[in-house]
């Protein structure tokens, strides 16, 4: 078929425009392209990841259920050196270091406790593990290394009764009364009106001979 003149203009454009931006064009098409393919392949790794750590959780789970902590042990190494940046990996530790306390040993609940510290990306998770793991230092007399547990971090506001209570508890058990009672008023006003750690922290205010106030 002969092109009329119009057909003819409207094909010479194209071919310029193809001409002129036509390799652009297709880098742009093909960084999208890999990007999309790279991005679907991303989240089949995390699909797979996830599924193959639920996998190993329930091992720690049933480890810990048991008290079998031979296999505890392994089951938590395992997990964590298979899928360190899995969120249940961070829950598996966290599981394992509250087991490991009960059995009464402190230094392997530490040890699990700074490991998620060290890996977890969720602020509550983390910030969960510091207030454990200061409590244990409490426990401990480890005096320095509690009150950075409990300060050099920045906590979720839900946290912030729990991480002020526990500061008034180790001013406390320095004798440090004025910073105990400063602390524990700070928990009081942070903790929900009502709430049984507001009554809790009255009674520790009560035998530092102070009412709580509200600001």
């Amino acid at each position: 078929m002969h092109l009329d003149l119009e057909e003819q203009e409207q094909i010479d454009q194209i071919k310029h425009f193809w001409k002129r931006w036509g390799n652009l064009i297709s880098w742009v098409l093909i960084v999208v392209l890999g990007a999309y393919a790279a991005w679907n392949g991303w989240q089949w790794w995390e699909r797979r990841n996830a599924t193959q750590a639920a996998v190993l959780f329930d091992t720690v789970d049933q480890a810990a259920r048991s008290g079998d902590m031979t296999m505890l042990e392994r089951s938590l190494t395992d997990i964590q050196s298979r899928f360190a940046s899995v969120p249940l990996t961070h829950h598996s530790a966290l599981l394992a270091a509250r087991t490991f306390e009960a059995k009464g040993d402190r230094a392997k609940a530490k040890a699990a406790l700074q490991w998620v510290t060290s890996h977890a990306s969720d602020d509550g998770l983390l910030a969960l593990a510091w207030w454990r793991l200061a409590g244990l230092q409490l426990q401990d007399q480890d005096w320095t290394g509690a009150k950075a547990s409990l300060t050099e971090h920045k906590v979720p506001d839900a946290f912030k009764a729990l991480f002020e209570e526990r500061l008034g508890d180790l001013a406390k058990l320095q004798n440090q009364n004025d910073q105990a009672r400063n602390s524990y008023q700070k928990a009081w006003a942070a903790a929900q009106a009502g709430s049984d750690h507001r009554r809790w922290l009255e009674i520790k205010l009560a035998a530092l001979g102070v009412q709580p106030q509200e600001k």
